[in-house]
């Protein structure tokens, strides 16, 4: 019998009709559900709740229901697990989520009879150091992004790759993202679109300011050294837009691909171009 680990994005309008159709459908076919705590009580069953990290360790596949946001969260919590992740969306086209609502039970039935493939995604580790001692970990499937603070005021970012000299940024920040990254805030900053089954490391700077300043694209065997070159605290690092870390001036952040991947449940052999002519003429 397998384990479906259900996570719904509660705040989306009517989650809990889904999400409770969802769970009898599961265990119709005979597969064990289980749901954190939050969710559990949230549709009132109880009897199916379970501590989330107990939860992410025990699970044969993971379901989301929500947006890429949603799967985002989740991909970071499952990635050590190797749980393969199916993303159902409940809102505009997503880059990572393979579902849409109206096909929910008909795909629902391929992926019963196994009827699909495993799409694995690079992620990246980032690390932040200060005074040689590592502070905070982070995993990444989109992005790690340094900024500056609520204040209009450039931050230098001293880049390395590996021992190499890159460049010092003066800059809004920088973006350090993964293949599946180059469609979120980096193509916002002007990078480049990447195939996400590609493994590198792109480097984006946010509204650099130089003329010289563009994306660079790095091999994934690169580490990526940034110091925080600031005269005031205000610098924020941010992972997959969703977790944050407050820098202070000299802090290091080295980001490298992480030794874990994200591995996505396709049941429809959507092509990629398909799918990014939809999402960016919405």
């Amino acid at each position: 019998m397998q384990t479906v680990g259900i996570f719904p994005n509660l705040r989306r309008e009517n989650m809990k009709k889904v999400a409770k159709s969802l769970v009898r459908w599961f265990q119709d076919r005979n597969y064990q559900v289980k749901l954190s705590v939050e969710v559990a009580e949230s549709l009132n069953l109880l009897h199916l709740a379970t501590d989330t990290e107990e939860l992410a360790a025990n699970i044969d596949v993971a379901v989301t229901l929500g947006g890429d946001g949603t799967l985002l969260g989740v991909a970071r919590l499952v990635a050590q697990y190797e749980v393969p992740i199916l993303g159902i969306n409940m809102g505009h086209v997503g880059f990572l989520t393979e579902i849409e609502l109206g096909d929910l039970f008909a795909d629902l039935e391929s992926f019963h009879r196994r009827e699909y493939e495993i799409d694995v995604r690079m992620m990246l580790e980032a690390k932040v150091i200060r005074e040689e001692e590592i502070l905070k970990e982070f995993l990444a499937l989109n992005d790690v992004v340094i900024t500056k603070g609520p204040f209009a005021r450039l931050i230098r970012l001293k880049t390395y790759a590996n021992d190499a000299y890159v460049d010092t940024y003066p800059a809004d920040g920088l973006i350090i993202s993964t293949p599946t990254g180059s469609t979120a805030y980096s193509l916002s900053a002007g990078g480049p679109i990447i195939r996400p089954d590609m493994n590198l490391l792109l480097l984006t700077p946010i509204c650099p300011h130089t003329l010289h300043s563009r994306s660079i694209i790095l091999s994934e065997d690169d580490a990526i050294k940034v110091t925080v070159m600031a005269d005031h605290p205000e610098v924020m690092l941010t992972v997959d837009g969703q977790e944050g870390y407050k820098l202070l001036p000299k802090d290091t952040v080295v980001v490298n691909k992480a030794a874990f991947s994200t591995r996505l449940i396709r049941i429809r052999k959507r092509s990629f171009y398909d799918v990014l002519r939809k999402k960016l003429s919405e």
